[in-house]
């Protein structure tokens, strides 16, 4: 494999501080999903944290959906369900598209669904991570599919839905 795996990181919200512990959870969960998915190919994933205000302008322009969501994905190639074998990327890194987390979100519902916000910010890198290689949960049987694929790679990373700190 030729060149590395880059993770850009954006921190454009203030609700939580983006160190270096957070950007290394967040790298690892894009690493092990391209992992487990297979990807043997240097790709280039940007991952912004954004204010509710943001995220909802981009959920109404992009899905047409005037409110605040949790995560968005903005991929840049057309896979379905994961990259098909014998795929080579004409562009190394590839650019596999944008994951834009609203962390306010992200907070309020590690709350509700009672574990660590931790878990919730893994969670969603992966889910976005799988909307970028071609993953969807339109249908139950790629909804099942998805959820499994999630809980393979959090499993992976020890990551479980066990109460944890909040931050």
């Amino acid at each position: 494999m030729r060149g590395k795996t880059k993770i850009e990181f954006s921190n454009r919200q203030k609700a939580l501080k983006a160190d270096k512990e957070l950007r290394d959870l967040l790298r690892a969960c894009c690493l092990q999903t391209l992992r487990q998915e297979k990807v043997d190919f240097p790709c280039l994933v940007s991952v912004s944290l954004v204010e509710e205000e943001e995220i909802r302008a981009l959920n109404a322009e992009g899905r047409g959906v005037d409110r605040v969501t949790d995560v968005l994905s903005f991929p840049l190639e057309e896979f379905r369900q994961g990259v098909p074998a014998g795929f080579a990327p004409l562009v190394v890194p590839l650019p596999l598209g944008d994951i834009v987390l609203c962390t306010a979100q992200a907070m309020r519902q590690a709350e509700e669904y009672g574990h660590g916000l931790r878990r919730e910010l893994a969670f969603l890198t992966v889910h976005s991570m799988l909307h970028l290689l071609g993953y969807d949960h339109m249908e139950s049987e790629e909804e099942r599919q998805m959820i499994a694929k999630q809980e393979q790679v959090l499993k992976s990373l020890s990551i479980t839905r066990e109460p944890k700190e909040r931050a």
